[in-house]
């Protein structure tokens, strides 16, 4: 399984450095007094940082984030590493978020993205060692200024203090000294576990306070002197263009100002957001919708069953799968199958640009800004160091905001202007013009011998490869996306032969991408409800099924054993009522739910309460473990049990929350989640809910008497 996850980082992050380097600089003080803990949206000051600490002689202490902040917690988190070895309190440090730079470069992903659960994971060592060295140095500066010996001083909440002298002096008066001295070379100790005051300990979120009091600024809450809104229609169909546009009603329309257009899309700006929009309603436009407004649903569904069969990739091979099933006492078989899904973030999408001929800012929430970055000195013709991005707090990302071609939309209707031009655009356009969590399809066959035990499986899965668009050089050399091994071949369980292999087919009419549990979403799905009917077949319960599965795994079996003690699992349940377990391993986590449902009168589905297990390593704030858990579960179940991304004519049906449904706060239930104590290095988190979801409450359905359930969404889904 490491081995696995290993080539699938080196894959995706090559030999880059990432988070090691350190700013300590000396800086004119920018504030009269200490600051309290904030954030800082638009930092402005004689430097760009880039690393991670800064201090200002006026005892100012900065962290500069290198992910961004869209709701997971993950300023908090990265805070506390940091000021965890620089031995300082959160209410002492302000925060930063990133410019776009090498230096911010995640491991994992290969370049400045936040994303894929992998922040934490990232920067657990890194940021640490970034507020380490810092302190190394102050110690150094304070001990050469006393003329004694480092090892004799001490660091406490800011300062630097020798015992025996009774001297002390703070991290502002030693930041000049500090700044001068080299950086350390080679390893540099760390704060041992057993000593940690805020790592483990679970912590209020640094940007709650903002967000509470609605002070955080969030990109579509940008304000530029001068600026102007405007919203956009582009081609309902993908691939579309632009044939005519008629604005003259739309220019009578009291506060617009412009009518712009680019090759597939039309811009009205106006004095501000209403005056847009209905100039843009009063445009009437022709569009050249091309060969995807031939396009359905269906169309799509087609080409991934026709697949099924014929050639594919192998993508892992243990022992002989094949063989094991065609001898076994028991042969089961299904077909799963996953539809299109949106991010439909809370935020719509939003991009403020301004564009001078020698600068070009940009205001947005990016969780690729230096992706952004580019694309925009590449349509204006500027160097990189020309165009300033200032990244805002993102208001839900789900792997929206991994995508910037409505930066580059933006930039190209700026470039028309000469006044700062902020683009929003409706819920309508952001549903029907969104990036999609690809459709798959899956085909799997398990052999069971006489005593119930699982002898082989045969996987195939047909679908996009969603990382040949958007990271093409990381796709495996035999053309296989290993986002698609995630919670496949990475399983909690030993299965004694595997066969898996791929046959990709590309959607046709829509463009797919990452979206919330990546791969582990898609593949947790598929095998946690093939394992439950694995166990009906074997006539065994579903967790004492797992439990033989899981005899070599001591962390799958320790979640297992205790979601189900949680759970009180086996104690009767009254008619029409059930419980499903789902066991995952995926971004380095492991997670056992069991969800429990009740079908009702009407044929629909109510979910009682879930309870979750989690071992996702060493636990760097524990309520920020289980927000994430919470959250991504409801963000989960939404999917599954309602949502589908249609197509008619080469059009998205979907366009608001009236027809893409989040599950609302009557209907959600009871969550519990219990946190297990580990000394790992942490895993992913942010996405570990999502991915659980599907699978738990498919196998709730079906212990519930509501019939095994292999399409989502599950409610109106058929066997």
């Amino acid at each position: 399984m490491d081995q696995v996850m290993l080539s699938r980082r080196q894959a995706l992050g090559g030999a880059l450095g990432g988070a090691g380097g350190l700013l300590l600089a000396a800086m004119l003080p920018r504030r009269a007094a200490r600051a309290a803990t904030r954030i800082v949206e638009d930092p402005a000051g004689p430097f760009a940082p880039n690393a991670f600490v800064s201090i200002a002689t006026d005892d100012t202490i900065t962290l500069i984030m290198p992910n961004v902040e869209m709701g997971q917690g993950i300023y908090t988190g990265e805070a506390m590493l940091i000021a965890e070895e620089l031995d300082v309190g959160l209410e002492q440090i302000q925060l930063e978020a990133a410019p776009p730079d090498a230096a911010y470069t995640t491991k994992q992903l290969g370049e400045q993205a936040t994303g894929g659960s992998t922040s934490t994971i990232a920067t657990w060592t890194s940021l640490r060692e970034a507020g380490a060295v810092a302190r190394t140095l102050l110690v150094q500066a304070a001990a050469a200024r006393w003329s004694v010996d480092p090892a004799t001083c001490r660091t406490e909440g800011g300062t630097v203090r020798h015992d025996a002298t009774g001297a002390s002096l703070t991290y502002g008066a030693l930041a000049a000294d500090a700044a001068a001295l080299p950086v350390p070379k080679g390893p540099i100790a760390l704060r041992d576990p057993s000593r940690f005051r805020l790592i483990g300990h679970s912590q209020h979120r640094l940007d709650a306070a903002a967000k509470v009091a609605g002070k955080a600024v969030f990109g579509i809450d940008i304000q530029v002197p001068g600026m102007r809104v405007g919203t956009v229609a582009a081609c309902p169909v993908m691939g579309g263009v632009l044939r005519h546009v008629d604005d003259r009603a739309a220019r009578q329309v009291p506060g617009v100002h412009d009518v712009l257009t680019i090759g597939n899309a039309v811009c009205v700006v106006g004095d501000h957001f209403w005056a847009a929009r209905k100039g843009l309603d009063a445009l009437v436009i022709t569009w050249d919708e091309g060969v995807n407004s031939a396009v359905d649903t269906q169309t799509i569904y087609g080409q991934l069953h026709d697949a099924l069969d014929g050639p594919a990739i192998v993508a892992h091979v243990k022992g002989d799968a094949k063989g094991a099933i065609g001898n076994a006492a028991t042969r089961v078989e299904a077909v799963y199958q996953q539809p299109l899904l949106a991010h439909a973030p809370m935020e719509p999408i939003n991009c403020t640009v301004l564009v001078a001929p020698d600068r070009c800012d940009i205001w947005v929430g990016s969780q690729v800004p230096a992706r952004a970055r580019d694309s925009a000195a590449e349509l204006t013709g500027l160097a990189k160091d020309q165009v300033h991005l200032h990244n805002q707090y993102i208001g839900g990302g789900f792997g929206r905001r991994l995508e910037h071609e409505y930066v580059t939309q933006a930039v190209q209707f700026a470039r028309q202007v000469k006044y700062p031009l902020k683009i929003v655009w409706t819920r309508e356009q952001d549903l029907t013009l969104d990036r999609y969590r690809p459709a798959y399809v899956d085909h799997l066959v398990g052999g069971l011998d006489r005593d119930g035990r699982l002898v082989g499986l045969s996987h195939r899965i047909v679908g996009p490869a969603v990382v040949a668009r958007w990271a093409p050089q990381a796709l495996l050399p035999n053309g296989v996306d290993d986002d698609l091994l995630a919670a496949t071949v990475e399983t909690p369980y030993d299965i004694p032969a595997m066969f898996l292999d791929y046959a990709r087919r590309e959607a046709p009419g829509v463009v797919t991408a990452w979206w919330r549990g990546v791969g582990g979403t898609r593949g947790v799905f598929v095998v946690e409800s093939f394992i439950d009917e694995l166990a009906a077949a074997a006539g065994a319960d579903p967790v004492a099924f797992r439990r033989r599965m899981t005899e070599g795994k001591p962390r799958a079996r320790a979640v297992l054993e205790l979601a189900a003690a949680k759970a009180d699992w086996g104690s009767p349940l009254p008619a029409g009522v059930g419980r499903g377990i789902a066991l995952q391993y995926v971004f380095g986590s492991y997670l056992a739910t069991i969800a429990e449902v009740e079908m009702t009168d009407m044929g629909g589905v109510r979910v009682r309460r879930v309870i979750v297990a989690v071992d996702c390593g060493h636990l760097v704030n524990p309520d920020q473990v289980v927000s994430q858990i919470e959250g991504g579960l409801i963000f989960g179940m939404s999917a599954a049990l309602f949502n589908e991304i249609t197509l008619l004519h080469g059009r998205v049906q979907q366009e608001n929350f009236n027809s893409y449904r989040i599950m609302r706060m009557n209907e959600a239930p009871a969550i519990e989640v219990h946190l297990v104590d580990s000394t790992e290095d942490p895993g992913g988190i942010g996405e570990t809910g999502t991915a659980a979801a599907a699978a738990a409450l498919a196998n709730a359905i079906a212990a519930a008497g509501g019939g095994r359930r292999r399409r989502l969404p599950l409610m109106g889904a058929q066997a």
